[in-house]
């Protein structure tokens, strides 16, 4: 029989929260300096740990008893980490924000510049309009 110490599950959640703050924060960087090639490297831990903190979330939620009777020091150091985690996330989410906006920026560049380049397509007639030959890459706006 295994005996578990009161507020272990929580302990571990603590833990699971602050390795997770640390990596989005280091992504949130990574994005921030453009090298996204950084952040990549710690996606499979990001998952990984992403759904034990979902896991467990949930079952905070669905037996709040255990966090009542946890230790106030214990409880505040949950808050603390979720709090740290949300601003992370928070930050992640507008470095990827302003990431996106220089990718589509960089991919209508592009499109425009093709566009430009094109011949234009061949008229009926000596006085006919000649139009732009339409491409995939100059019709989608958004990368």
């Amino acid at each position: 029989m295994t005996v578990v110490k009161p507020g272990a599950e929580l302990e571990a959640m603590v833990d699971v929260t602050e390795r997770l703050t640390c990596l989005i924060e280091g992504q949130a960087r990574a994005f921030e300096r453009h090298r996204p090639q950084d952040a990549a490297t710690t996606l499979t831990e990001v998952a990984r740990l992403a759904n034990l903190y979902r896991a467990g979330s949930a079952e905070v939620r669905a037996s709040p008893g255990k966090l009542n009777e946890a230790p106030a020091a214990l409880r505040a150091r949950l808050l603390s980490a979720t709090q740290a985690f949300e601003t992370a996330l928070e930050r992640q989410g507008k470095a990827l924000a302003a990431s996106k906006v220089i990718t589509e920026g960089v991919v209508k560049a592009i499109a425009d510049e093709i566009a430009a380049r094109r011949s234009m397509g061949q008229a009926y007639g000596p006085g006919a309009p000649r139009r732009a030959t339409a491409t995939a890459i100059t019709l989608n706006r958004q990368a």
